[in-house]
């Protein structure tokens, strides 16, 4: 199942400060924020607004609104042995995006074979984006609050519009976690972005080659069931009784 109109949003993604780092070097120490949204913080920004294990979200791509601004501050994060230290971290500053991406069923969790009715899952996705989300949105961290809200893509005017190609080093793209892929091993992904006219058009995470992943540790999938995830189309008539 790819992207049909029954399975893609779009919507405008903002908030005062955004850190999208590489998870790997996250543990302490001074973090400075890559210009750009990693994959994987769109993906748990749309996880945000509306997941079920049933499905797969994919990020299609990321148009930057407004210009990149960086800004430093002083913050006091939690250490592992108990108080806090003292740490710079290197923010994004009022951060503007417009955001397509789509989901796909997870061919790896059959027991919820029978929950793949796209036209329901699309529907609660959208009523969840109109009222911004069901969990709470972060830009790259819990620091950093986000917001959503439905808006067509290509839509108004961004600050990149104009600039043909913008080239950056290696970056990180985002995990390949066991209950997607079926692996018992996780997985970080890289790659060699480009914002051409403004817009970053994301690799699909199996197209990022074999050397441009690290193996990061052992890791068993989660298993979902009938028994322990609710029908998306008892939670469609939930919603259509609420309003």
């Amino acid at each position: 199942m790819h992207k049909t109109a029954k399975n893609s949003i779009e919507f405008k993604l903002w908030g005062r400060y955004a850190l999208f780092t590489d998870p790997l070097t996250k543990i302490g120490g001074e973090k400075c924020s890559y210009h750009l949204p990693t994959y994987e913080a769109l993906k748990g920004v749309c996880k945000s607004i509306y997941w079920k294990p049933t499905i797969i979200w994919v990020v299609d791509a990321v148009r930057v609104m407004k210009r990149i601004r960086t800004q430093t501050k002083g913050t006091k994060p939690l250490v592992f042995s108990g108080g806090n230290t003292l740490a710079i971290y290197t923010f994004l500053s009022d951060v503007e995006y417009q955001v397509r991406a789509h989901f796909e069923w997870n061919e790896h969790n059959n027991e919820l074979e029978k929950d793949r009715i796209d036209g329901k899952h699309y529907a609660i996705a959208n009523r969840m984006l109109d009222r911004g989300g069901r969990q709470d949105i972060f830009l790259g961290t819990r620091d950093c609050q986000g917001y959503v809200e439905p808006s067509a893509f290509g839509e108004g005017e961004g600050a990149y519009d104009k600039d043909n190609e913008i080239g950056y080093g290696l970056m990180f793209h985002g995990f390949d976690y066991p209950d997607e892929t079926g692996s018992d091993e996780l997985y970080a992904r890289f790659w060699y972005p480009k914002l051409e006219k403004g817009v970053l058009t994301f690799e699909r995470p199996e197209d990022c080659p074999p050397e441009r992943r690290k193996f990061v540790r052992t890791m068993f999938p989660k298993t979902f069931g009938t028994e322990n995830v609710k029908s998306v189309a008892l939670e469609a008539e939930e919603l259509e009784v609420i309003g």
